[in-house]
């Protein structure tokens, strides 16, 4: 992931560039969050695929400028989305620190994220090429985004999630994003229709992979080596693919109370600890990460479209580090 920083860190400087463009504001509460906001700027997985995906899978070298502002879009509306999401989970901390939400309240934290939404959407009708396109795009991101939010709050209150909701959940909340900044990329280089819609395909499936792979995390018994605390998921009842795992080689009288103990965590904190042995037990982890590879190689065959490139082998080692990140 360092080399690949490095290689694409003149691109990355000009997506932030256009990200603290946007955010400028002469309002002093709302223009100091920002650049407080903007001095943690997380992984920036998404601007990084983007800028692989349009070098990959173009002609135009540099990519235009098209390429760095849909990468800056994509940046800011993930961030408008955690930004909501912390509101949503009453989340006290992000990447280490307090969140807005828990500083301001949740109603500057929701306004904020509005505009940083709005930004994104500006930065995009700002593009020459394949705006009205990307624009759609990005909309119909958004739509999924909140129905992956609403179907894994719906199913947390009834503890029935199954594969093909889960699936649905994660493709909703992450790996739509990551399609969206695939594709919004293609589009601005030019990039023929079958290619745009490979690199979508691939972006997906490292999407999925990526949010599985996070889903993990929740089972590690040391939260400090991985960044994030651990047992939240469960401690939301939210039944994530490690417990589908486990609960795929159960019998129905175990899958039945093990659901029921998830429904009623509120009322049993101590459930908690039973749910998390029972996915040990039965290996939930383990083929979990499986599920992840199989991701990562769907994924890795969607670049056959390319030609070789530097960028096409860094593709498949960003989706390969997915599935194997620590944190």
């Amino acid at each position: 992931m360092e080399e690949i920083k490095t290689y694409l860190q003149p691109g990355l400087e000009l997506v932030n560039n256009f990200i603290n463009a946007a955010l400028q504001s002469d309002i002093q509460l709302l223009d100091s969050t920002n650049r407080s906001l903007r001095e943690h700027p997380g992984k920036m997985m998404r601007p990084m695929l983007a800028l692989l995906v349009a070098q990959a899978a173009g002609i135009a070298t540099p990519p235009p400028e098209d390429t760095y502002r849909y990468a800056a879009a994509t940046e800011l509306l993930h961030n408008a989305t955690l930004l909501h999401d912390d509101v949503v989970d009453g989340a006290t901390e992000r990447r280490g620190l307090p969140t807005v939400a828990s500083l301001l309240g949740g109603s500057a934290a929701v306004l904020i994220g509005d505009y940083w939404l709005a930004k994104c959407l500006r930065l995009v009708l700002g593009a020459r090429r394949e705006a009205d396109r990307v624009l759609r795009l990005f909309a119909q991101t958004i739509g999924h985004l909140t129905e992956g939010e609403l179907l894994q709050m719906q199913k947390a209150a009834s503890a029935d999630t199954t594969q093909a909701d889960y699936m649905r959940i994660i493709y909703g909340k992450t790996a739509s994003l990551f399609e969206s900044a695939s594709m919004s990329a293609a589009l601005s280089v030019g990039a023929p229709e079958p290619t745009v819609r490979a690199m979508g395909d691939f972006a997906l499936n490292l999407g999925l992979a990526f949010q599985i792979k996070d889903d993990i995390f929740d089972y590690e018994e040391d939260a400090s080596s991985i960044g994030k605390p651990v047992g939240i998921d469960l401690k939301e009842q939210k039944i994530t693919q490690p417990l589908l795992c486990a609960l795929d080689g159960a019998d129905a009288a175990t899958q039945k109370a093990i659901r029921e103990k998830v429904k009623n965590i509120p009322d049993h904190p101590e459930y908690i600890a039973d749910v998390t042995a029972f996915v040990k037990e039965c290996d939930g982890v383990e083929k979990a990460g499986k599920v992840i590879d199989s991701c990562t190689e769907k994924a890795i065959s969607c670049l056959e479209i390319l030609p070789e490139s530097k960028e096409k082998l860094y593709l498949a080692k960003l989706a390969e580090f997915v599935g194997r990140r620590k944190k």
